[in-house]
C-alpha cells in the first residue's frame, strides 16, 4: 500500500465528508442493471492500460475539470469516479460537485477494492 502524504490525507478526508461514496458491490450492480450514468476512471494515462473497470471512460485527474464539461455537459448526468484506492476519486468528486455536477459518487476503495471484490478488470 502506498504511504500518502499527512497533508493529501487530510484534503482527502476532508472532501469525503462532502462527498458520497459507493461499494463496488452497489457499481457491479449498476453495471449489471445498465442503469444511465458515466464511469470514470481518473487514474494517470499509464495507469489505464493496466486494467480498468469495463463501461468506464478514461479522464486523468489532472485534466479532468477542463474537459468533464465537453464529455459530460448535462449537470444532472449521474457519475461515478473511481481511481486506484478511492483518495484521488473522492477529491475529483468534491471538485466535480463543486462544478456543478449534483449525482456525482466516488467508488470507495477504488479499483483496488473493485479488484478484492472479485470482479473482472478489462483491458
Amino acid at each position: 500500500m502506498k504511504q500518502h502524504s499527512i497533508q493529501f490525507l487530510k484534503l482527502v478526508n476532508e472532501a469525503k465528508k462532502r462527498i458520497i461514496e459507493i461499494t463496488p458491490e452497489i457499481l457491479k450492480d449498476k453495471i449489471d442493471r445498465q442503469e444511465h450514468f458515466s464511469l470514470i476512471d481518473v487514474r494517470e494515462d499509464s495507469e489505464w492500460p493496466t486494467g480498468f473497470i469495463p463501461t468506464a471512460t478514461h479522464i486523468s485527474k489532472g485534466i479532468i475539470e477542463r474537459d468533464i464539461e465537453k464529455i459530460i455537459p448535462d449537470l444532472d448526468t449521474p457519475i461515478v469516479v473511481y481511481c486506484s484506492g478511492g483518495f484521488r476519486s473522492a477529491l475529483t468528486a468534491d471538485i466535480l460537485q463543486r462544478m456543478g455536477y449534483s449525482h456525482v459518487h466516488s467508488l470507495s476503495g477504488g479499483l483496488n477494492g473493485w479488484a478484492d471484490a472479485g470482479y473482472k478488470l478489462k483491458k
